[in-house]
């Protein structure tokens, strides 16, 4: 399962999952280099940052930034 950090709340990482639905993520069981918009895969009870997957989030999104700004 894969989600998005959208943003942090107190203790949380209030979370996008693929299917639209938000979930809260307690900040101590995610990686402390995580932040908004990276995106988090889950492998039993342990999460990471899934680092190729963030990029070609990020890369999309600054390209479609550039589209509309042109």
């Amino acid at each position: 399962m894969l989600v998005v950090i959208d943003r942090f709340e107190g203790r949380f990482a209030v979370c996008e999952g693929e299917d639209g639905r938000m979930i809260n993520i307690e900040k101590e069981r995610i990686p402390d280099s995580a932040r908004e918009g990276d995106v988090l895969s889950f492998n039993g009870e342990t999460i990471t940052i899934d680092e190729e997957e963030t990029k070609r989030r990020r890369e999309r999104i600054l390209k479609l930034a550039e589209d509309v700004w042109e």
